[in-house]
């Protein structure tokens, strides 16, 4: 049995938080480069090249890449040789986001009830997903999540019957509805089967995949390619201006459902596809 003490995962939050606001992943930057070459309007040129251009002032000078620093997603894969001790892992979780969110110049985005909207004061409380896993590691991801694009997500349950087409039809019907809200161009996870959470815990989870590594079976491997081209045929381009442009990548992760439903959920994410990771 191993111990990692709540310091530990404290300090790691905390700096994650920071990295994942400041910092855009090369893959984004380098997908956003290569759609800046594809791109045949002078407009959604000058859209791409600004926004990486963003993500350069944001690194160089440490400046928010959005002003909306999200609500703090957190993947926490624990290994079950793993003893958390000095507390627990959730307040840990939390304070490494308190520290982060007072410290830094980030916006305050949470409030403590969905009705009576009283702000939090500190970006807290984070959502936080354990899932035990083989060994004595402890890996965690964590994802400013803005509300721009988690506004324009969405849950269906499908008949089984509709099948792929019937995923699809929903798929380019929520991007079409989103238009340009959520800030395009977009990363979209795509969860299918389980339960109703299950799936949005798989879209949700399906946007930290490194961009445009293919789902391990080939068949979903091609619907991903099949969806981006129908995304990007839309036309409603980088920023929703017009273009070649729409979504960056489509990642799709599966998990055994029910033999009377097909549990579909989609989750959008803007061109600021922040994420960090580490393992304690």
């Amino acid at each position: 049995m191993r111990s990692i003490h709540v310091q530990d995962i404290i300090a790691t939050v905390k700096r994650l938080c920071i990295e994942a606001n400041y910092h855009l992943p090369q893959d984004i930057c380098s997908s956003l480069r290569n759609a800046q070459q594809l791109e045949e309007a002078a407009s959604s040129k000058q859209v791409l090249s600004d926004v990486l251009q963003n993500a350069a002032i944001a690194a160089e000078q440490e400046a928010a890449l959005c002003q909306d620093t999200g609500m703090v997603v957190v993947f926490l894969d624990l290994g079950q040789s793993v003893q958390i001790v000095g507390g627990l892992m959730s307040d840990a979780v939390n304070e490494g986001v308190r520290q982060a969110y007072q410290e830094q110049p980030f916006r305050y985005s949470v409030v403590e009830d969905p009705l009576f909207r009283t702000n939090t004061g500190d970006n807290t409380p984070a959502i936080l997903h354990v899932q035990l896993v083989a060994g004595d590691r402890c890996r965690i991801m964590v994802a400013p999540k803005g509300f721009g694009s988690e506004n324009m997500s969405r849950v269906y349950m499908l008949n089984p019957a509709q099948g792929w087409e019937g995923v699809q039809e929903k798929v380019l019907a929520t991007i079409r509805e989103a238009g340009p809200n959520p800030c395009p161009p977009l990363v979209v996870g795509i969860g299918l089967g389980g339960t109703m959470e299950k799936a949005a815990l798989l879209a949700k989870r399906a946007l930290f995949r490194p961009l445009g590594e293919p789902n391990p079976d080939e068949r979903y491997a091609a619907f991903e390619q099949s969806l981006l081209q129908s995304i990007n045929a839309s036309g409603i381009g980088p920023a929703g201006i017009g273009g070649r442009t729409t979504a960056l990548a489509v990642h799709i992760d599966t998990y055994p459902t029910h033999i009377a439903g097909l549990p579909l959920a989609i989750n959008l994410q803007c061109h600021a596809c922040r994420h960090q990771a580490a393992i304690l």
